[in-house]
């Protein structure tokens, strides 16, 4: 919508307060702010691979939802969803499987936990009848390097010819997994050297060595294990799920750009949902807000991802305040 050719709509385009609120939950609420204040909005939940990508990726394929019973990371049965269209394609979550949010903070075993249960769900997507899987890695419990996906996969004979592309939300490589990621699964630092030491031996006997290689540390190097073992395509999962969701044409309707994430951090400028919908913004000229639980970025590296304002919001009230504070500067 537009006045004499100035766009009147604000995109609203948040990534999952992770463990709190999911995209679309953040986005309704900032929005509802926004319409306080008059603004038409165009709500549009994004994700990059990690928590929140089926939501995202879902409706995108003409997919509808089902689920199967797996192993959670320390090995309990839950149900995990997927979604599965009709030209053979599905989306699939490792979180749903192996994520963080399926272990209470006293229970983490980063040493222990599993991502058996997400190969699990990959064959299930692939018994359902998919011939391309898009797997989202993030938000998970694991560093196995995905011997627990790849072993649950090979017990059920393989993928027989699907496609599998893992939609990455980092781009560590594998040795590095368990240090940058390692401390938020539970991980001390003596745990991080047996992780670290024993994705170095895993690396060896893989078919294809894994280190080095931008992507492959994704999940606690789960996708350099299917990377390696299953000759699975690894791709940057902000890019392909903006491109997915008509973000570009979306944005260039809009007078002003609204992102967003729990965190805002050093790591957000590195493959992270909010740093891809910043940078295409800055590109296009359109102005580009964030509304977060919490900002850890100093001045410079906010000037890095040119973000005209950031606000602080911790849950859904405080977030639709936030929405009609913005309103005021757009």
């Amino acid at each position: 919508m537009s006045l004499a050719g100035v766009p009147t709509t604000v995109l609203v385009a948040p990534d999952s307060f992770k463990g709190t609120l999911s995209a679309a939950e953040v986005a309704e609420a900032v929005a509802r702010g926004l319409e306080i204040a008059d603004w038409c909005v165009d709500r549009c939940p994004v994700a990059d691979g990690g928590e929140g990508t089926l939501a995202a990726l879902s409706g995108t394929i003409g997919g509808e939802l089902t689920s199967a019973r797996v192993a959670d990371p320390l090995g309990r049965e839950v149900e995990a969803r997927f979604a599965i269209g009709e030209q053979g394609v599905a989306v699939v979550e490792s979180a749903a499987a192996s994520g963080l949010a399926l272990v209470a903070e006293r229970d983490r075993d980063a040493v222990g936990a599993s991502t058996y249960g997400t190969g699990q769900l990959i064959v299930a997507a692939a018994r359902a009848g998919a011939k391309t899987i898009y797997l989202g890695v993030g938000g998970s419990a694991t560093t196995d390097g995905g011997a627990g996906a790849v072993r649950a996969i090979r017990e059920e004979g393989g993928l027989a010819g699907v496609r599998l592309t893992i939609l990455c939300d980092v781009r560590t490589p594998f040795e590095h997994a368990a240090r940058v990621f390692g401390p938020q699964k539970g991980a001390d630092p003596d745990a991080v050297r047996r992780l670290t030491a024993r994705l170095n031996r895993l690396a060896r006997r893989l078919p294809r060595d894994p280190r080095g290689m931008p992507m492959t540390g994704a999940a606690g190097g789960l996708a350099g294990g299917l990377w390696s073992a299953l000759g699975a395509q690894l791709i940057p999962g902000a890019p392909f799920i903006l491109d997915a969701l008509d973000f570009d044409v979306r944005m260039r309707a809009a007078r002003a750009v609204v992102t967003g994430e729990g965190r805002l951090d050093r790591q957000s400028l590195t493959g992270k949902a909010v740093s891809e919908v910043a940078t295409r913004a800055r590109q296009a000229g359109v102005p580009c807000h964030a509304i977060v639980a919490c900002n850890e970025l100093d001045a410079f590296d906010q000037r890095i991802l040119d973000i005209q304002a950031v606000l602080e919001a911790r849950n859904v009230n405080r977030l639709e305040h936030a929405g009609t504070r913005l309103a005021a500067v757009l």
